[in-house]
């Protein structure tokens, strides 16, 4: 009887183990089930994505994205600009679990502390001296300042940043492995939200008072 028992066992960690090698473990999105889906943008239905258009309407170029292009940096105190190739801007690279963003830097330029909910994120540097730090769950911080050619990997949630420490202008492309990787950035989440997060909330997270909030919050519009 023991013998049976065990071999049931040997057996069901057999299958567990199979089941747990099917898991889709290395991508966060979604296998596709065909070679494109060229997003269409203005569909009014979409379930987790968008859905495709038709396979006789795509053209060459959709599948063609210009990065070269720099990003007016001087426009906002953080002296950063954004130029995003997801989904919303690519719309060829629906359904296939990728990204790019391209970051442009001024002196002292940031990308402030911010988080993807849905993807892991890798950089490179092409320009400029970039220091690159993020926070684990464990309130460990790592950082480097990274030169052209160094890369870097954050892992997927984690609050992070990048700052160009150098004298001049500095340039990083990233990738992620989604085609909506999301974005949550720490101050303009807290201070900035619609409607308000609530001020006694904050007061006592931060351990301040409501002047201190308040004047934190007029400088996100809340």
């Amino acid at each position: 009887m023991m013998k049976s028992s065990n071999s049931h066992l040997y057996l069901l960690s057999c299958l567990l183990m199979l089941l747990l090698l099917l898991v889709p473990s290395l991508s966060a999105d979604p296998d596709s089930l065909q070679d494109f889906c060229v997003a269409d943008l203005n569909a009014s239905i979409s379930i987790n994505g968008f859905p495709c258009i038709p396979a006789s309407k795509v053209n060459a170029s959709d599948f063609f994205f210009d990065l070269s292009k720099e990003g007016v940096t001087n426009t906002s105190n953080l002296n950063s600009s954004v130029t995003p190739a997801n989904v919303l801007a690519f719309p060829a690279v629906n359904t296939l679990g990728i990204s790019m963003n391209r970051v442009d830097y001024g002196p002292g330029g940031l990308n402030p502390p911010h988080s993807h909910p849905r993807a892991t994120e890798m950089g490179l540097v092409v320009e400029g001296s970039i220091l690159v730090g993020f926070v684990t769950t464990s309130n460990v911080y790592y950082s480097k300042v990274l030169t052209p050619g160094e890369v870097f990997v954050i892992p997927r949630g984690l609050v992070h940043f990048q700052k160009n420490v150098g004298n001049g202008k500095g340039i990083v492309f990233t990738s992620f492995n989604s085609q909506m990787p999301g974005v949550v950035i720490s101050s303009t989440t807290l201070f900035g939200s619609q409607p308000p997060m609530p001020n006694e909330v904050l007061t006592q997270a931060f351990q301040v008072d409501d002047a201190v909030v308040n004047s934190i919050k007029s400088k996100f519009g809340s």
